[in-house]
């Protein structure tokens, strides 16, 4: 943002100085983005798999078709499962293996 950049930069950042109030916000920007993408992707599990991609309105066309809500849902919460897993035996079994060799003296 041409006119606006420099000013939405030093209030994000708290200025120029490394203080406490950049830190401070600085950690907050990050947290609670964090649980902002959480509560989103709640709220995508929670609408669109009730009702489907194709359907957002929920209107019932044919009931004689396979339900969308409990396969996908069970489906993300494997992957997730999975992901969780294949991180908590990364970092069990092999700490170092993401990490950067320059680090080391």
């Amino acid at each position: 943002i041409p006119y606006l950049g420099t000013m939405l930069v030093q209030w994000v950042l708290g200025g120029f100085a490394v203080d406490n109030a950049t830190l401070t916000r600085f950690f907050m920007f990050h947290f609670v983005l964090l649980y902002m993408v959480a509560a989103a992707t709640m709220v995508n599990f929670t609408f669109l798999h009730q009702t489907g991609s194709n359907n957002p309105m929920g209107i019932n066309s044919d009931s004689d078709k396979i339900p969308f809500h409990p396969y996908f849902s069970w489906k993300d919460v494997v992957g997730f499962m999975v992901l969780i897993l294949s991180l908590v035996l990364l970092s069990l079994i092999n700490p170092y293996m993401l990490g950067d060799p320059d680090n080391f003296i």
